[in-house]
């Protein structure tokens, strides 16, 4: 049976309903070298204002593929796999009228990003500082961020933003990036030391005694 032919219970066609536009919108996190917790922003061709990567779900077109389209159509990134993150469907989120995010989020390492990043319409921003932008992108990057610093409550790096070997600093300087605040050198390294693997290999750039290089367990 066709849409056109099926009727509910009140006698209604699916097209007598009134349906909410689609959008997809993707928070992109990593943590530049040295740096703090970032997002992506590209640049709106009409507006030139700085908000998340989006666009609407074309006929036919499966999320994903509309949020592949919309990082490679205005961000020039390509290779990433977002996962969805969150419905937004408060009727007065987005200015334009009644529009429905997919919300989706990714967490990937810096160099994945900085080396395809186009840098005239693309940038990546601290997350507390990527805010104001327009159809409740604030929002989507609060609730993105909420969830990666969950993650990374108690494990080590489970997002994979270093890479696979590092020091006990590395490792925590990521995760003070992520968190937003400064931890105890001492208590940090109690509490991962149990789920890392000790590779048996130092790290010997820099000034005092080799480090210790790790694994995730």
């Amino acid at each position: 049976m066709s849409s056109s032919e099926y009727r509910d219970p009140s006698g209604k066609r699916l097209v007598d309903y009134p349906r909410p536009s689609v959008a997809v919108d993707t928070a992109v996190l990593t943590v530049p070298v040295g740096g703090l917790l970032s997002v992506l922003q590209v640049r709106d061709a009409i507006d030139s204002d700085w908000r998340l990567p989006g666009t609407f779900v074309h006929e036919g077109e499966r999320l994903a593929s509309a949020v592949l389209r919309s990082l490679s159509d205005k961000a020039g990134v390509t290779g990433l796999a977002p996962t969805q993150l969150h419905v937004f469907d408060d009727p007065s989120r987005d200015s334009r009228g009644w529009v429905m995010s997919v919300a989706h989020l990714d967490v990937v390492p810096f160099s994945a990003l900085s080396s395809s990043l186009d840098s005239s319409r693309a940038r990546l921003v601290p997350v507390d500082t990527a805010t104001g932008m327009v159809h409740g992108h604030d929002d989507i990057v609060a609730f993105a961020v909420d969830s990666l610093r969950a993650a990374y409550a108690g494990t080590p790096d489970p997002r994979g933003l270093l890479p696979e070997v590092f020091t006990m600093t590395e490792l925590r300087h990521v995760h003070e990036a992520v968190r937003g605040e400064r931890l105890l050198p001492d208590s940090f390294r109690r509490a991962m030391l149990p789920l890392l693997v000790d590779t048996g290999s130092r790290a010997t750039a820099g000034p005092g005694k080799p480090a210790t290089r790790y694994r995730r367990a």
